[in-house]
């Protein structure tokens, strides 16, 4: 059996589809109920709730492999992370697949960052087969924009003109996927990125594309970007985020082959993401 946390998001919604597809057994752990594919079990279970580790326990009887997806809830004072992975490998999880970052790597000094590296170094240590993903910023985080665009057609967003190669969470899922399910993926660490660097404002002409319909570019200041993310994450990630967005190094800008390398295809498009979700801005 595989365990999927952060079942019904943006990754583990289609990563889970696809596991079950490939006729495996799945257990799809979230925070709050929701529809999951036939066959799959459904746990529901607050990772970053006052049950901390042990919430996740009913799901590991019998797990040979845990996707693990902690987001802004291993920032949570109750989530310890690391006493997480290590009973999950106690009650015998062989394979783990890390949903990390690529700012491990490309701003290793910030506490947010500092706190994702040492749970990569706990999942080497302790789990027997692993693999680490650290993809850089989702196509997905323009859903951001979905009430702007709904009520007035407009994107609200900072740093208009600066661009960095944003990835299909789907992409993440299938690399998941892949890692769950391949023996060869074992040890590696892939940064994911989509095919090519896009603005906002890029962005912006593509949805336009996919919904048929003229939109306005509203550019925020730092300052106002700031206030609006610090509503739906923790304000360090909120600061972390606008600097990737505002300045990214050329790490960040970089196009990874990764994707490809796994998968046998190229990175999807934000075009390609946009009109798959065109559906969630009208």
């Amino acid at each position: 059996m595989i365990v999927v946390t952060g079942a019904t998001g943006n990754i583990g919604r289609p990563l889970t589809r696809a596991l079950a597809a490939a006729g495996e057994r799945v257990t799809a752990v979230s925070r709050r109920p929701a529809p999951v594919p036939h066959g799959v079990r459904h746990l529901v279970a607050d990772l970053a709730g006052p049950a901390g580790p042990d919430a996740l326990e009913p799901a590991l009887d019998g797990a040979k492999a845990l996707f693990l997806m902690l987001a802004g809830d291993l920032h949570g004072p109750a989530t310890a992370p690391a006493d997480l992975v290590r009973r999950a490998v106690a009650s015998g999880v062989r394979r783990m697949v890390l949903l990390s970052t690529q700012g491990v790597s490309t701003r290793p000094f910030g506490p947010t960052r500092v706190a994702m590296k040492a749970l990569e170094d706990v999942v080497r240590e302790s789990a027997p087969e692993w693999a680490v993903l650290r993809p850089g910023g989702f196509a997905s985080n323009t859903l951001w924009w979905a009430d702007s665009i709904r009520t007035r057609q407009t994107v609200v967003a900072p740093y208009g003109d600066v661009g960095t190669p944003v990835i299909d969470p789907a992409d993440i899922a299938d690399v998941a996927a892949a890692c769950l399910l391949r023996d060869r993926c074992s040890g590696g660490v892939y940064d994911l990125t989509g095919p090519e660097v896009i603005t906002p404002r890029g962005q912006a002409r593509a949805l336009a594309t996919a919904l048929g319909v003229p939109l306005t570019f509203h550019e925020l200041t730092r300052e106002e970007a700031r206030e609006a993310m610090a509503r739906t994450m923790p304000v360090v990630l909120a600061d972390d985020t606008l600097d990737i967005l505002g300045a990214p190094t050329e790490a960040e800008l970089t196009v990874s082959p990764d994707v490809e390398r796994v998968l046998g295809r190229p990175a999807r498009t934000f075009a390609d993401w946009a009109g798959r979700n065109a559906s969630a801005f009208r």
